[in-house]
């Protein structure tokens, strides 16, 4: 099979297009063809070996990603062969006291797709049969792929924590993001007033057309100011955030009394320095995030099917062009979602 390979961490020289043998399913595993593959900008760290998990070489990336179901392995009886499935991040197991806590979102017992096992950048992917979700019929393979981590993250952060209600103020950083673009249409989906950040003036257009009210452009604006402003002083109910650095900082500040700020990024700053006194007087609640589990990106698929949600897909490059798709995430050079199409 056709597979974007690497076989030393590096820059994106190192991304190779090969011919790699196609790997068999084991017990309990399915063997999915891939239409189509998410690129994440987890791509981008693992292959420059920050990620902070260990890859065994060589190695093929890719998160995400939609596809059929090409083989099954012995005892795996949850599917069809043909079967239209989307494939979860996180291998876990039903046994385990992370699944069974209802946390199978970020329960990794059987490894994590493309970084500690072979990943969707390929046209084929052997993945646990568990970990597999039903693609509606009438949604693609690519709208299934570009919706997994992106509408799943921004689900779980602006619904299962952030606990959104309609009618609150809600600051999105990093609007042009996956998670971002897909915060804005959650969050207008529950009726709230979205402000949104974007790191340059020729995205803003962009967050205002998919639905955000106000938009700042966090290179420039102040956003504890510009908050301060928008809101007359009380600041907002609710941050998603996925920058890191000065802007967690200033979204922190930001924050209404009583309000949440819910994380799942920092490439602008992994430390930050935060008043605690702040905290606990505002009655603020600031909250990580990783994976939404299967049952969030189930309902997601079904309200994409409705029509009520779409992800935002900013380019398709067939699995050859890896090159010019890394270097587009390499420049931030992207709104919304980019996919391979093996």
């Amino acid at each position: 099979m056709k597979a974007i390979v690497l076989h030393e961490f590096g820059g994106i020289e190192k991304l190779l297009y090969q011919d790699i043998e196609t790997p068999k399913p084991g017990p309990g595993q399915v063997l999915v063809k891939i239409h189509a593959s998410g690129i994440n900008h987890l791509d981008h760290d693992l292959r420059e070996g920050i990620s902070g998990i260990d890859l065994n070489f060589p190695h093929v990336i890719g998160v995400e990603g939609a596809g059929e179901v090409a083989e099954l392995g012995d005892g795996s009886n949850r599917f069809s062969i043909g079967d239209r499935v989307a494939i979860h991040f996180a291998q876990g197991d039903p046994t385990s006291d992370m699944w069974l806590s209802g946390l199978d979102g970020v329960d990794f017992t059987h490894g994590r797709i493309g970084a500690s096992r072979w990943g969707t950048h390929a046209e084929f992917c052997v993945v646990e049969e568990t970990s597999l979700i039903t693609i509606p019929t009438n949604i693609s393979y690519e709208k299934a792929a570009a919706s997994i981590i992106g509408l799943g993250t921004a689900w779980h952060m602006t619904v299962n924590l952030g606990q959104i209600q309609a009618g609150q103020k809600i600051l999105i950083n990093a609007a042009g993001s996956v998670v971002g673009s897909s915060a804005i249409q959650v969050a207008k989906l529950h009726g709230a007033h979205i402000i949104a950040t974007v790191g340059s003036e020729q995205k803003m257009s962009k967050a205002k057309d998919i639905g955000a009210d106000v938009v700042l452009n966090y290179s420039s604006d102040n956003i504890f100011e510009s908050i301060q402003d928008i809101t007359n002083g009380k600041g907002v109910d609710l941050v998603i955030e996925s920058v890191g650095g000065d802007i967690f900082a200033q979204s922190v500040k930001s924050v209404c009394l009583n309000g949440r700020l819910v994380t799942c990024g920092a490439h602008a700053g992994e430390t930050v320095p935060i008043n605690i006194i702040e905290l606990f007087r505002k009655h603020m609640m600031i909250h990580g995030s990783h994976l939404a589990g299967r049952k969030e990106i189930r309902h997601i698929l079904g309200l994409i099917a409705d029509d009520q949600l779409t992800p935002v897909i900013d380019s398709t490059f067939p699995l050859s062009k890896i090159v010019e798709a890394a270097k587009k995430t390499a420049n931030r050079d992207v709104f919304g979602k980019m996919l391979l199409l093996p």
